[in-house]
């Protein structure tokens, strides 16, 4: 029931975010529409099939070999998801956390930081990994990608709106400058905050899939309460904030403003979920 609510979550979501961009397009007009919408798809194009070596460069992810104890539980995840078994990577950071990426599952990896290895036990990780397979396995990288490009397209719509309301174009406009404005400022918001609430959906998916594909959801919830006071104490050093929301939990200090404005659900939440999940 959880997963079809989420997927559900994730359906709605993404309706919105096409409503959003479609009744953009009708204040800007089909020919601006068009051009932001070729061009955003290109630059998320390349993103979605070169995204996994930029982010692994980023954070000097080594590749292990399949003979390593870590790569094997990996291979034994994937068997029981019923996915080919991703390439298993390790980055030397002593903050406890690990992401998966790849545009397919033919073409994914999962990758852990030292740090997550040193506070969690065996069983623990295993429920990690699993919950990094199921993002590998429900496709949340296309997922991901395609909310990426519609609220691209609308960034990049209001951006043009911005310039139009500094030099006068939207007093010309059916609906004047405040509708302009209202184009150039709070759509894009309300893109983001729906961009992020897909982001949360696919966590939590992530999270009940990953639970069911080992018939494990206590080791999980574990590993969260441990990843996220590890976090706590030692945050991720380096890398870009713009790749939060790979991670199982967000890797840099502080917590969003507001709970809209995050790139995951509440640990304490998922934690609860987990624990109440019946096999």
């Amino acid at each position: 029931m959880g997963s079809f609510t989420n997927w559900t979550k994730t359906v709605i979501f993404l309706g919105l975010l096409t409503a959003l961009m479609l009744w953009v397009g009708s204040l800007w007009g089909q020919q601006g529409l068009l051009f932001a919408l070729i061009f955003v798809f290109i630059m998320n194009f390349a993103s979605y099939f070169f995204s996994d070596k930029i982010v692994l460069a980023m954070y000097g992810a080594k590749p292990l070999p399949k003979t390593h104890w870590l790569s094997q539980l990996v291979h034994e995840v994937a068997l029981k998801a019923k996915i080919p078994t991703p390439k298993a990577y390790i980055i030397s950071n002593p903050s406890p956390n690990a992401f998966a990426t790849g545009r397919s599952p033919k073409h994914s990896a999962v990758a852990c930081t030292e740090g997550i290895l040193h506070i969690l036990n065996k069983d623990e990780l295993r429920g990690v990994i699993a919950h990094e397979i199921s993002h590998i396995k429900n496709r949340d990288t296309l997922i991901a990608t395609i909310a990426a490009t519609i609220a691209g397209v609308i960034g990049y719509i209001a951006m043009m709106a911005r310039w139009g309301a500094m030099f006068g174009g939207g007093r010309d406009r059916q609906g004047g400058l405040l509708q302009l404005l209202v184009l150039a400022i709070l759509t894009p918001i309300i893109a983001t905050i729906i961009q992020l609430a897909i982001s949360r959906s696919r966590e939590f998916l992530a999270d009940s899939t990953g639970a069911k594909t080992i018939h494990d959801s206590k080791s999980l919830a574990s590993a969260l309460k441990k990843i996220h006071a590890g976090i706590a104490h030692v945050p991720m050093r380096g890398g870009n904030k713009a790749t939060a929301s790979l991670f199982i939990d967000n890797p840099f200090r502080g917590e969003a403003l507001m709970s809209l404005f995050s790139t995951h659900p509440d640990v304490t939440s998922r934690i609860k979920r987990l624990n109440e999940m019946k096999f």
